[in-house]
């Protein structure tokens, strides 16, 4: 096999079959070695054998009476590495796989041995070579168990004395020491004897080891003195000296054993390391391990999630053993973070990248570790860059690494990217960012090209992560994947670290104690690490002679050829040994020196440095050599190519592909690759590629190889696979005839042919092969002759193509030549699946070449699912088919299906095939049907297209599935992927199945059932293209056009240039002229004919010929009657218009419409209009003025009714006009038109109205709704219970504003129900409704009951009416009469205080209460014990009020006499005459203005009544307090509430006379003989007539004050008559009170 792999598999690294080959290759000698048997050898002591040979054991059973005691197992190096427990059956019996002579000569062999080793002192065991396996280990077996009867007597006999048992630990055997690898589990164990039983611990570095600390990392077992470490999954840190250490009553000892943990290095270039495999000594057994499911190539974007896995089956299945599970990227072991999850499920490891980067692009190996052996798969990982945020942006860059770090310094280093977006890569920039931040910073200004820069300026201390950015022309790449942490200290520190804060990623670094300064030394070593255009790097070592603080450096620089050093660092001194130095001039040269400084100075310089030129010295790498590419796979290709000739430091390479002549490259990889080889994937098959080659290292990338050769993408060819399934289909004395199977892989060629080779079995002994065939045989069924009959036969079956004969098949099974004589027939073979649909397939198969006793007259289908059990097979046919093709259908989608065939004869049925494959149910994508077609010519032909062809791909074409090589009715035509089946002459002969197959794909087929009907239709079709007619869109047709012209017209599916038509009317042929007019558009295929205007004369029948080549076709339309008339009659119509539009005229006529604000908006549409055109509006007759001027712009009038009601019903009409012509549209409004509009109007009030709401009042329940705008016309209808509601004197309606109500007065429970008020439009009107009943019926019967009783407690309560002053000032010995109104139901008791003690009447108070309507309250004379405050209480049932003043008497005043002043509503003083005018004995308080008897007062009176009396409720009996203004205007007296007014006019406290506050100012007018002799004065001149008589008589100056507030009348008796009961004055409460003063 292996000289038929290309050159180029042999050592690929990944996914090609020399890769896998190698890997199969390893597994298998791995597997060798761990079943190598080992030699025996063993010894006599005191204590018995103490070593025997291990081996795996078989099955086996222990009798009863015996004990299991543990032995010892030895290497090939006499070293003991485990320990057995025999297994056997009570007579020591099992099986062995040998004959019964066999057996027994190993058993005598074995016995013999046994007793010579246990007897015979010194003597070695003689080898025996030639043995099997299991006779070693049977050997191995006897001897224990003799050697376990003698150990039991020596205990017996120990026993007897128990002093001599007694003794101290000893370890028999010691803890080995081990080497093994990271992530493997190693054990430690030994065998410890001692009485009594010791007491055993195991110690890691004198440490001793706890299991429980740590769950699942250790495990200690001891049992029949055996004892033992675990250690799970061990780490580096698990490096280190065990000891186990014994105890008892006797003494203590102890072992040691060290383990060492290796780590892998992780090179590309070396193969992956190969696990320690230790035997698998807990189980016995050996484990085989299976990788299926494997996962293939996988392609990614970064920044998506991409999970890919196996699935592990491993026999046998312990549930306590679980396998390792790791994974590789690069031969490189991967860890858990946070962009790699592994997850093994039991059966399946997954691997998660959680999200792609390039460097997450690379070769993926699952390794399954048992402690029998592994098993390793791999494939290829790519990542594609993600889309760019700016179109030609390049790829971000990758592999970002922090080298070098120091106090203040680190190297960032990184790759570039593959994609440069389409224009060169400028340069880089550099991010950083502190750990336990978000905050990313610039490092560098401008971009760099190197690939590596030093970021100085770090904190010392502090961790960092850094990202790099590519930028070209276009714009800026997306931020490369951020790096490790990295720390800001001196790498010396690092050992003295102390913990991180983790927040900030900072390290506290602990320092020393500073002792006294000293002034270092000089620098050593001072070099040019690295040296580029943009930056110059320094490197030396610290002085020795630096003290013991810290130093810090300053660099300097000159320019060669001079002495002028310049300090770089100026301002601040650097920490680490490194420096970079920017800014310098390209192409110069320059010398550097270093100094270093602390507390105590700075030192002296280093040697400087030799003369540096700044420039890169890193050049970019050459072109790569010749690129080769080699097929592989249908999908990828191996390219290799020569090394770049002297690159330094490279980085590696970059492939990029393209279809050959497009001139469009894509990258084959996002990661350079280190090698000279890589295979391309992800390429179309049969397309053809050239490939260039990129290198890369940190200056640059290098320019482009040469293109290689254009290479087509397809499998390389290699021999096939061995063929399996030989069976036997017939037998006979000298001959046998055998079937096999076809390979599983052809090795990418087709197979030309099978060779069978044969050999005897004789006695068990196998013989040589013979060659059955010298010709290659091309079935799958091959008779192979010259057999001796009753001999026993192995077949193998090799198969070749045009690379060669393949390796042989396995050998069958021993088959015997015998002549068969069974009745019935022998199975079918060859079976085959096609057409697989995800409900169906075709099963083929050929008959049985044994037939039986008579011939095979059926077959008979079976089914199972693959997975199913072998007595899930089932029936597919209950009858027997006599084809050997059966199309089973209701398959389940997805389900895996297995077949066989069963042949029957008269006899009875036959033994049945061998099985098929699984055939999963499934269609596969690209999957197509035989198309069945008829061109132009009527040709019928079957289409196939296949769109997975490959160049060795043939079309294999059946008729009822056997194969038509030369069909005599049919001709087979293949171009490209389409191949075609063409019937001569179709007839019932040709009626069956139709199929094609597609060689060298994945099974590509499809079958046509050709039916006698279906083969009917097609002849049909057949006609029809033979003798075509054109086909039709539209049959003829009329219209009418502008003007009232008429047009004739037909459209043709599809018509050619060559296109005739012929016009016919009435069988005569017409054509073009003035009354006809024709088109014929060949494009659209319409055809046309125009006549101006229709006469009598063209009244028939119109056709259409057409004709275009031999298709024909005509349509005819016939104008005759009544049908032309109408014709005619539209047509002179359509003229009179088109003459009407040449004026203004409507384009929509007058209609209306109703606003939501219910206006009556009548419009219509107009054109043509111009500037001296008008428009008259009219109705009934009359010319209506329309304000608005007319705007034609927007081709619309409009008359707006507003509020519309009967007397705007009419006919409207609008009239258009200018010199072109007039038109004229009308509008019924009257009748059923006014009935309409007014029903249109009712509908957008009612579609306006509220919902019902409900309300409570003092008569009872309301409902009620708003409507937008209401209208008297508006038809409105209440509903109780779907009942009209008939209005009474309880139950009313009606229409306040917008408000539409129902009152229903005294509701009682006969009022509950649903309420409703319906609209009528005219229409479906529309209806409100309210629910009052249940809880919303009582609300509102309490709240009328409240509402209620509070009118009639308002109505009837005691009120007093007024008529009382604030306060009253009155000269001594004058009389004060004051009379209020009392109202209230029942009359309400009066009472009088003063000083809030009740006063009684007498002949100094008189107070009277009269007709339970007037109090009056006299003061005979009044003296200075009067003053107070007075108060008037009236009470009764409802409620109690109250009314007070207080009472000022001041002495005698000097009477002035000969004036009298009282003031008008606007308080102007007005004066009367000399004398005073007498007034009747009785008044009555006047309703309007009236010759009252003058009043002085200080401010007009009060507006607002409250403040003077004051309800409140029936018990209570408040008296009001007395109040006193002196707030100044337009602010509120602090002893008055907010809420009530503000009096207009305050003056002074003190106040000679106030009447009581009304609700209107009045003016007090004199009487007709006043009015003469009285003058107005103005306040100023009051004012100053008053200080003028107050500086006469000499009065102090509160005297003064008094007299400037008051106004005094004179008059000769005070009293007070009853007032008329018809006056109005007792329904209003202003009621004026006269206070009469008389000179002493």
């Amino acid at each position: 096999m292996s000289g038929s792999i290309p050159f180029y598999q042999k050592h690929h690294r990944h996914y090609d079959r020399g890769y896998r080959s190698r890997e199969t290759q390893s597994a298998i000698s791995q597997y060798q070695q761990s079943s190598s048997t080992y030699s025996s050898h063993s010894s006599k002591s005191s204590k018995g054998i103490r070593a025997a040979t291990y081996t795996a054991l078989g099955e086996g059973g222990l009798s009863p009476q015996r004990a299991k005691p543990t032995y010892l197992a030895m290497d090939k190096e006499n070293q003991i590495i485990g320990y057995v427990v025999p297994i056997f059956r009570g007579s020591h019996e099992f099986q062995s796989g040998l004959s019964d002579t066999e057996e027994a000569r190993a058993k005598e062999s074995a016995g013999y041995l046994a007793r010579r080793d246990l007897f015979a002192s010194g003597v070695e065991s003689e080898r025996i070579e030639h043995k099997s396996h299991r006779t070693v280990m049977r050997e191995s077996a006897e001897r224990i168990s003799l050697s376990k009867r003698i150990h039991e007597n020596e205990e017996y006999h120990k026993r007897l004395n128990e002093d001599s048992l007694m003794h101290t630990p000893e370890f028999v055997i010691k803890p080995r020491s081990h080497t093994v690898w990271e992530k493997q589990c190693v054990r430690l164990h030994c065998t410890i004897s001692g009485w009594p039983e010791p007491r055993v611990v195991w110690y890691k570095n004198n440490v001793s080891i706890d299991p429980m600390a740590k769950p699942g990392k250790y495990k200690v077992e001891g049992s029949y003195s055996v004892h033992s470490l675990e250690i799970n999954k061990c780490d580096f840190d698990d490096t280190a000296q065990y000891r186990v250490s014994a105890m008892n009553s006797k003494g203590e000892t102890s072992a040691f054993a060290s383990v060492v943990v290796k780590r892998f290095k992780g090179e590309v270039d070396e193969s992956l390391p190969s696990p320690r495999l230790l035997p698998c000594l807990e189980y016995g057994v050996k484990f085989e391990t299976h990788i299926v499911e494997k996962f293939g190539v996988s392609f990614g974007r970064e920044g998506e999630t991409l999970s890919f896995g196996c699935s592990v089956i491993i026999y046998p299945a312990l549930q306590r053993f679980q396998p390792e599970i790791e994974w590789y990227r690069d031969d490189k072991l991967l860890v858990p973070s946070k962009w790699v999850q592994m997850h093994w499920s039991g059966d399946r490891a997954t691997l998660t990248l959680s999200h792609l980067n390039k460097e997450d692009e690379g070769l993926y190996t699952l390794r399954v570790i048992t402690k029998s052996g592994f098993e390793t798969h791999s494939a290829y990982v790519f990542v594609r860059d993600a889309d760019a945020e700016v179109a030609g942006a390049p790829g971000a860059p990758l592999d970002v690494q922090s080298l070098d770090a120091n106090k203040d310094y680190v190297i960032v280093t990184w790759k570039q990217p593959a994609v440069d977006g389409g224009s060169p890569i400028l340069g880089y920039f550099v991010d950083r960012c502190e750990v336990g931040t978000t905050h990313w910073s610039q490092c560098n200004d401008t971009p760099v090209k190197f690939a590596r820069f030093p970021v100085t300026g770090l904190v010392e201390g502090r961790s960092y992560v850094f990202r790099v950015r590519a930028v070209n022309k276009a714009g800026m790449s997306h931020p490369s994947r951020v790096s490790e942490p990295v720390a800001a200290m001196d790498p010396a520190d690092r050992t003295r670290k102390g913990p991180s804060a983790p927040w900030t990623g900072q390290i506290i670094v602990t320092e020393e104690e500073p002792v006294e300064g000293v002034v270092p030394g000089r620098p050593r070593d001072l070099s040019v690490i690295e040296a580029t255009k943009n930056y110059v790097v320094l490197s030396w070592k610290p002085p020795g002679d630096k003290g013991h603080e810290g130093v810090m450096y300053y660099v300097e620089k000159c320019v060669s050829g001079t002495d002028s050093w310049q300090r770089v660092n100026t301002e601040i001194p650097v920490k680490s040994p490194r420096f970079a130095l920017f800014d310098l001039a390209e192409g110069k040269s320059y010398r550097f020196r270093v100094r270093c400084c602390n507390s105590a100075g700075v030192g002296e310089p280093s040697e400087p440095t030799e003369a540096t030129t700044v420039g890169d010295k890193l050049d970019i790498p050459s072109a790569p050599g010749r690129v080769v590419p080699t097929r592989n796979t249908d999908t990828s290709v191996v390219v290799s190519w020569e090394a770049s000739r002297g690159a330094k430091e490279l980085v590696g390479y970059y492939i990029e592909s393209s279809i050959a002549g497009s001139n469009t490259w894509e990258p084959c990889n996002n990661k350079p690759v280190k090698c000279t080889r890589f295979i391309c994937h992800g390429l179309t098959t049969d397309e053809s590629y050239v490939f260039r080659v990129r290198a890369v290292n940190a200056a640059g990338i290098s320019e482009f190889s040469q293109e290689s050769e254009a290479i087509k993408v397809k499998a390389a060819i290699a021999s096939p696979t061995p063929p399996y399934g030989i069976s036997v289909l017939e037998c006979v004395r000298d001959s046998m005839v055998l079937a096999w199977k076809q390979p599983t892989f052809i090795g990418g060629a087709d197979i030309t042919g099978y060779f069978v080779d044969y050999r005897e079995v004789i006695g068990g002994v196998l013989g040589k092969w013979h060659e059955a065939n010298i010709k290659a045989v091309s079935e799958r069924a091959y008779r192979v002759s010259e057999l001796k009959e009753n001999m026993l036969y192995q077949f193998q079956v090799r198969a070749a193509n045009m690379a060669g004969v393949g390796i042989p098949s396995l050998p069958s099974e021993t088959f015997k030549c015998e002549e068969w004589t069974i009745a019935v027939p022998g199975p079918p073979h060859d079976l085959q699946v096609q057409e697989v649909r995800k409900d169906s397939l075709v099963l083929l198969w050929k008959a049985p070449v044994y037939q039986g006793r008579d011939p095979v007259n059926g077959f008979y289908i079976d089914i199972k699912e693959a997975d199913a059990d072998f007595e899930m097979w089932r029936g597919v046919n209950e009858k027997a088919t006599d084809k050997t093709f059966m199309k089973i259908k209701d398959l389940k989608e997805g389900e895996s299906y297995v077949f066989r065939v069963r042949a029957q004869n008269k006899a009875g049925v036959g033994k049945a095939s061998d099985p098929t494959e699984p055939v999963d149910a499934v269609t596969k994508p690209g999957t197509a049907e035989i198309v069945v077609n008829v061109d132009d010519d009527g040709v019928i032909s079957l289409n196939f297209e296949c769109s997975n062809l490959t160049a060795d791909s043939k079309f294999v074409w059946s008729k009822n599935y056997m194969e038509m090589t030369e069909p005599e009715r049919m001709t087979l035509e293949t171009k490209g992927s389409k191949s075609k089946a063409i019937f001569k002459t179709p007839s019932e002969e040709d009626l069956g199945i139709y199929s094609c197959f597609v060689t060298h794909t994945d099974a590509a087929s499809a079958s046509y059932t050709l039916s006698e009907e279906t083969l009917k239709d097609l002849l049909k079709i057949s006609h029809e293209h033979k003798f075509p007619i054109i086909p039709l869109k539209t049959e003829l047709a009329v219209e009418l056009l502008e003007k009232g012209r008429v047009r004739f017209w037909l459209q043709a599916e599809k018509i050619s240039a060559n296109g005739k038509v012929e016009y016919v009317f009435n069988d005569n042929v017409i054509h073009q002229g003035e009354k006809y007019k024709m088109n014929f558009d060949k494009n659209t295929g319409v055809i046309e004919m125009f006549m101006e205007s229709l006469g009598k004369e063209d009244e028939g029948t119109f056709t259409f010929q057409l004709q275009d080549g031999k298709a024909t076709n005509q349509s005819s339309l016939v104008l005759i009657g009544d049908v032309f008339k109408q014709l005619q009659k539209e047509s002179e119509f359509q003229k009179k218009e088109w003459i009407r539009k040449q004026g203004p005229h409507f384009v929509e006529y007058l209609g209306y419409e109703v606003t939501p604000e219910c206006c009556v908006r009548l419009k219509c549409k107009v054109a043509n209009m111009k500037k001296d055109s008008v428009a008259l509006w009219y109705k009934d007759g009359r010319e209506i003025k329309v304000n608005e001027k007319l705007d034609f712009s927007e081709g619309v009038l409009t008359l707006e009714i507003t509020q519309i009601s009967k007397k705007d019903a009419g006919i409207y009409e609008v009239v258009l006009k200018d010199d072109r012509g007039k038109d004229t549209s009308t509008l019924n409004l009257t009748d059923q038109g006014f009935k309409d509009l007014m029903n249109q109007v009712f509908s957008v009030i009612a579609n306006s109205s509220t919902p019902l709401k409900i309300q409570s009042t003092e008569e009872g329940i309301r409902l009620y709704s708003f409507v937008s705008y209401y209208n008297d016309e508006l038809h409105v209808t209440w509903h109780h219970k779907d009942a009209a509601i008939a209005f009474t004197e309880r139950i009313k309606s009606g229409v306040v504003g917008e408000q539409l109500w129902l009152q229903i007065s005294e509701p009682t429970e006969k009022d509950k129900g649903k309420y409703a008020i319906e609209f009528f439009d005219g229409k479906g009107g529309l209806r409100r409704t309210v629910e009052l009943a249940g809880q919303a019926f009582d609300d509102a019967f309490a709240e009328f009951q409240r509402l209620k009783a509070a009118a009639i407690a308002e109505k009837n309560r005691a009120r007093v009416a007024g008529g009382l002053p604030d306060v009253v000032t009155i000269q001594e010995g004058k009389s004060l009469n004051l009379t209020c109104n009392i109202s209230g139901d029942p009359v309400p008791e009066v009472t009088w205080l003063k000083n809030e003690r009740e006063m009684v009447s007498n002949d100094h108070y008189i107070l009277k209460f009269e007709s339970g309507k007037f109090a009056s309250f006299t003061i005979t004379s009044v003296n200075t014990s009067d003053s107070g405050k007075y108060s008037i209480l009236v009470k009764n049932k409802y409620g109690t009020e109250s009314g007070d003043f207080t009472l000022n008497v001041i002495e005698s005043m000097v009477d002035f006499g000969v004036m009298s002043y009282l003031a008008d509503a606007d308080g102007n003083v007005i004066v009367g005459p000399t004398t005073p005018v007498p007034t009747p004995s009785t008044r009555s308080v006047p309703t309007t203005p009236s010759p009252a008897a003058p009043t002085l007062t200080s401010t007009p009176a009060n507006t607002n009544p409250q403040n003077k009396t004051r309800a409140t409720p029936t018990p209570k009996n408040q008296t009001p307090s007395i109040e006193r203004s002196s707030t100044p205007p337009a602010q509120i007296p602090k002893n008055q509430s907010p809420g009530s007014p503000t009096p207009q006019n305050h003056t002074s406290d003190t106040l000679i006379l106030s009447t009581s506050n009304t609700s209107t100012p009045q003016p007090s007018t004199p009487t007709s003989g006043e009015k003469s002799a009285n003058t107005s004065m103005d306040n100023e001149k009051i004012t100053s007539m008053l200080k003028d008589s107050v500086d006469n008589l000499g009065l102090s100056t509160s005297e003064t004050e008094l007299v400037d507030a008051m106004h005094l009348t004179e008059h000769e008796a005070t009293t007070s008559s009853e007032p008329d009961e018809s006056t109005p004055a007792l329904e209003t409460e202003n009621l004026e009170n006269v206070c009469e003063t008389k000179d002493d």
